[in-house]
């Protein structure tokens, strides 16, 4: 999909309002220098008559007097700035586009155009166009980590040519390039192991639901379509059916972002990229899914808008007061689940985990995701939670398929 941000008549009307802010900004440090300086010789000459003083003074006003006219003029651009596509995998090629066209009636001068794509700034040469001539620049963006680029606003840039004076008109807003984490399938892996509790029954009973479990004496109130005639019939006594609940499958992903809890920043996104892999396949499984982080709950009702939100992620310095406590906030926010992914990094400890396990019920299956760089692939068993270390995001499908839950 392309995204696009264009010039329009009303940015054109705003444009031409200059502002005693906006001819202050036009002066670079160069400009300063060369005015203050200038007004002070000219003062200190006329107060001691030094007429070298005075002259050289006159000569540095007289050079920025002579650059205000390189940026009064009426400029009458349409700019347009495409991203081809807007959503990137880390690695994968992002192409845009800045196209400029004369839309007033006269020729006008070349120009230079600047903009801010992520940290960086291209310029780019717009040569001579006469009404209606447009000139087209194409640029590529760098897509080697997982980040939200903003590309723009773009800036038409006038000035003279000592630098002293300098003014930028913006043409355009800011658009967004979603760089998404790497992710890996595990459709199969995850759908075997929701199975193991999909439709397992629990320990409440209830008067509505699929498994039989007992009958009882009927009480007032009681819906009369659960009697059992034939035991009525039998025992003198109505009697009802009572059911055992079954259980329905809600996940729920989680991913601590303290530093702390990870060795590196490698790891951090490793991590990052082991939720979405989670994420993504329990979205296109149908599974009710929740997603949380201590910068709050991910979209989660499509894939497009989960990896959008992954690429905001940044690890924090503080982001709780402990794992614990950031386990629980979630646990109390999102809907009640039947299964509980975590992920962390290496540096979170055995201790740390066990104390997870107080946070759930009993009928809660958590499976921890430990990132390790470095450290071999292993599955293992902490009480009653799966601890799995992922060294590799390749490693992520053989590790939940190998996984298996007590019901």
């Amino acid at each position: 999909m392309t995204d696009a941000h264009e010039t329009t008549d009303a940015d054109i009307a705003d444009r031409d309002r200059l502002t005693i802010g906006d001819a202050i900004r036009c002066v670079t440090p160069l400009g300063w220098v060369v005015l203050v300086s200038g007004v002070l010789l000219l003062a200190v000459g006329t107060v001691f008559g030094w007429l070298e003083l005075i002259g050289i003074g006159g000569v540095l006003v007289g050079v920025f007097a002579a650059a205000v006219p390189f940026t009064i003029g009426r400029e009458s651009f349409g700019v347009q700035v495409d991203l081809e596509p807007r959503r990137v995998r880390v690695g994968d090629r992002a192409l845009g586009r800045l196209q400029v066209t004369n839309l007033g009636e006269r020729r006008v001068l070349p120009t230079r155009l600047a903009l801010p794509v992520g940290h960086a700034t291209a310029e780019f040469s717009v040569p001579q166009l006469g009404p209606d001539e447009t000139h087209e620049d194409l640029f590529a963006v760098p897509t080697t980590r997982r980040a939200v680029i903003e590309a723009g606003p773009a800036r038409s840039l006038r000035g003279d040519p000592i630098g002293l004076l300098e003014r930028a008109t913006r043409w355009t807003g800011v658009l967004e390039l979603f760089v998404h984490p790497r992710t890996v399938r595990i459709t199969a892996q995850v759908a075997g192991l929701l199975r193991d509790l999909e439709g397992v029954t629990g320990e409440r009973i209830t008067d509505d639901d699929l498994a039989f479990h007992a009958l009882r004496p009927y009480e007032p109130g009681d819906d009369r379509r659960n009697i059992h005639w034939r035991t009525s019939a039998r025992t003198g006594l109505l009697m009802v059916r009572q059911f055992q609940e079954t259980r329905r499958s809600q996940a729920n992903v989680l991913q601590t972002l303290e530093t702390s809890a990870y060795a590196s920043e490698e790891e951090f996104e490793l991590g990052v990229e082991v939720l979405a892999s989670l994420a993504q396949e329990l979205i296109r499984s149908g599974v009710s899914l929740s997603a949380m982080t201590q910068s709050g709950r991910l979209p989660t009702r499509a894939v497009s808008s989960m990896l959008d939100g992954t690429s905001r992620l940044q690890p924090h310095a503080t982001a709780a007061p402990s794992l614990r406590d950031f386990v629980a906030l979630s646990v109390r926010r999102l809907p009640q689940a039947s299964i509980v992914f975590l992920v962390c990094g290496s540096a979170t400890t055995d201790a740390q985990l066990g104390q997870l396990q107080s946070v759930f019920t009993a009928d809660v299956t958590l499976v921890v995701f430990r990132c390790a760089i470095g450290h071999p692939a292993s599955r293992t068993r902490l009480r009653e939670t799966v601890v799995c270390t992922v060294p590799d995001l390749d490693d992520l499908p053989r590790l939940v398929r190998e996984t298996r839950v007590r019901t």
